[in-house]
């Protein structure tokens, strides 16, 4: 190693990840680095584009280059060889469910929010509503086209404001017609969703899964290499504890819990200024606590946020009182996701209590130990996405 390298791999063992708390180098975050003409080109093992954390890292690794008076070219490389799945949707970087203990929490609102917002950042984001029982997302992102076919019959997803969505809704004859449909239909059609849609390059696939603890959450557990769930309820105790089931079905399956969002959590009178809470208050609080899981966020009943099937989702409503908050959770659940990513990178990964692991192995599936040594030089393989 030359008197820069060095330099560089020292500099570079100054960055600490600002959520996991440990340096990049510790963690494997960093695949290779090169020096070639006054440039250091380094591959990072990041998976969550436009994450506001990785954003920062980024920006951290680029001053740590230039102290060392080099310029920074940096790139995403992220792959099986760092735990994560390329074989089920090779094309699709990082899997979000969304659920809820029960309907009427808003888990389908806040689904396509998240969609509209991590597109809105610049990311590639396809969202599937597989609430076969009940499929809202086209309210909240009203498509523009209908479904297309290509010629292998793969269905082609329509767009909504630069969100590719699927729906059980396209395929029912009438807008109200119901689907009816037992456990094992609604396994084929979960599958058929994601085999035979052509969703094409995605940053994240969002899926809107049905309430409850039924058999579209486990085939989704069960099939897809999820990056992480998200739970929705209501400060309404009988939601808080429908949602708790919800939570120890994907803890039990080692699938990432990324926290909790409460929505109707408030309402602000516009009247007199007051604010009510008619759910109750503390009900998403008292999950975080017993399961040792982050409140993602608290959003306030408003007709903006879904009451009312607004033609647009809060998020790009630029006038919404809401929308600050519907921002701000996004961020925050794009850097969980990135978390998580890190830590399965970093062999760091703990999913689930210790009462649910198997005895034989602790460990969840596929958390990959990464590399604990310094910075490699050489390229592997051809240059991931810049950032």
């Amino acid at each position: 190693m030359t008197e820069l390298e060095s330099e560089l791999e020292a500099r570079l063992r100054e960055v600490e990840d600002p959520l996991v708390g440990e340096d990049i180098v510790t963690m494997g975050l960093i695949n290779d680095v090169t020096i070639d003409d006054g440039t250091a080109s380094i591959s990072l093992a990041f998976n969550t584009p436009f994450a506001p954390a990785e954003l920062e890292l980024g920006d951290a690794i680029r001053a740590a280059v230039k102290d060392v008076g080099l310029e920074p070219d940096l790139y995403a490389e992220a792959g099986e060889e760092h735990g994560f799945d390329e074989e089920v949707m090779p094309n699709v970087r990082n899997v979000v469910a969304v659920a809820s203990g029960k309907g009427g929490v808003g888990k389908t609102t806040v689904a396509a929010n998240l969609a509209a917002g991590l597109e809105q950042m610049g990311a590639r984001v396809g969202l599937l509503d597989a609430d076969i029982h009940g499929p809202n997302a086209p309210r909240v992102l009203p498509v523009e086209d209908d479904p297309g076919v290509t010629p292998q019959e793969k269905i082609v997803p329509p767009t909504a404001d630069g969100v590719k969505v699927m729906s059980m809704g396209f395929l029912l004859g009438e807008e109200d017609d119901p689907a009816i449909l037992r456990g094992p239909m609604v396994n084929n059609v979960m599958t058929h969703f994601f085999e035979n849609v052509e969703w094409g390059a995605l940053d994240y696939l969002i899926v809107d899964l049905p309430p409850g603890t039924g058999d579209a959450s486990l085939d989704l557990v069960q099939t897809l290499p999820v990056a992480g769930v998200v739970i929705v309820t209501t400060p309404q105790q009988m939601a808080v504890d429908d949602a708790r089931k919800g939570l120890r079905l994907f803890e039990k399956h080692h699938t990432p819990v990324l926290g909790i969002v409460e929505n109707m959590s408030l309402y602000h009178c516009p009247n007199c200024d007051d604010v009510h809470d008619p759910f109750g208050r503390g009900g998403a609080e008292e999950i975080a606590e017993a399961y040792d899981v982050d409140l993602l966020g608290q959003i306030p009943i408003h007709a903006d946020f879904g009451a009312d099937g607004t033609a647009a989702p809060a998020v790009k409503l630029e006038d919404s009182p809401v929308r600050e908050a519907m921002v701000e959770l996004i961020d925050t659940i794009a850097d969980h996701i990135g978390e998580v990513n890190r830590r399965k990178v970093a062999g760091m990964l703990d999913v689930g209590r210790e009462e649910d692991k198997s005895p034989v192995d602790g460990s969840p599936p596929g958390g990959a130990p990464g590399s604990q040594g310094p910075p490699r030089g050489g390229p592997q393989g051809g240059p991931g996405p810049k950032l």
